[in-house]
């Protein structure tokens, strides 16, 4: 474990490369004993800053929702970020490429609530019950710390977090059935990915359980009109500067970004 002062010095580093768009040192390699604990503290402790700064937390991002993506960074369960007012975009937005240090995108399902979650003992009908409407997105990802990138940096980085556009056809969580929500991710008119909600945990709404469960001991819970971002049923695909990522999600429609 790390000592306070060690762990401030993570959260430091982490707020300049928020604030430069340039990456800065792994937290495992500035303190190479660090533990999962200390990096969800720093990351709980950057959100604190950013509160302090202005912003407003809106909902939480839930990642690592895939065995694929679980094996290659050697765990067994997801991990989760803070969203913020200041990450929420809207279909077809214009967004900086300066903003961002390396964006990468993946298209996801959004889980709006409309009553709260406290774990521990959240199942998938507990979550269907709370939602109010589940919405195709992208998100956005942006690695703040270099390569080689392990468990614990993610973590330490907010999960990646850096921007949620919503778009397409909101849906109530009963209307369809949500395993089969399918996407095609184009790049410009180059399909690069596709893929099925069921990839997140057999099913999207078991990565919001997941989180429920998990904060709950701790005393958090999620809250009526927070997003919840499930977790990405493709691998995530880099974005240029002038690139279009548009995510077809058939009969829930479509959301479009593009970096300028």
């Amino acid at each position: 474990m790390l000592t306070e002062a060690q762990r401030a010095e993570v959260v430091a580093s982490l707020l300049e490369s928020h604030h430069t768009k340039v990456q800065g040192k792994r937290p495992s390699e500035m303190f190479p004993q660090i533990q999962i604990e200390d990096s969800y503290a720093i990351s709980s402790a950057v959100a604190e800053e950013r509160v302090k700064a202005g912003r407003r937390i809106v909902g939480h991002k839930i990642g690592l929702t895939s065995k694929a993506m679980q094996a290659s960074s050697k765990i067994d369960e997801p991990d989760y970020g803070y969203l913020f007012d200041d990450l929420v975009l809207s279909d077809g937005a214009k967004v900086p490429f300066d903003a961002f240090c390396v964006p990468r995108v993946e298209p996801e399902l959004t889980f709006i609530l409309k009553e709260p979650l406290k774990g521990p003992g959240v199942g998938l009908v507990d979550v269907l019950r709370a939602t109010e409407w589940v919405v195709p997105s992208i998100e956005i990802i942006d690695a703040r710390v270099t390569e080689p990138r392990r468990i614990y940096d993610t973590v330490a980085d907010n999960g990646a977090a850096a921007g949620i556009v919503l778009g397409g056809r909101p849906v109530r969580p009963d209307a369809v059935d949500l395993r089969w929500v399918g996407a095609v991710f184009y790049r410009n008119s180059e399909i690069e990915e596709t893929g099925l909600a069921a990839g997140v945990l057999g099913h999207p709404a078991m990565a919001i359980a997941w989180l429920a469960n998990k904060v709950g001991p701790f005393g958090t819970t999620l809250e009526p009109g927070h997003l919840m971002l499930s977790g990405s049923f493709t691998r995530p695909v880099w974005a240029a500067k002038g690139d279009t990522l548009h995510a077809d999600f058939g009969p829930l429609g479509s959301v479009a970004v593009q970096f300028v």
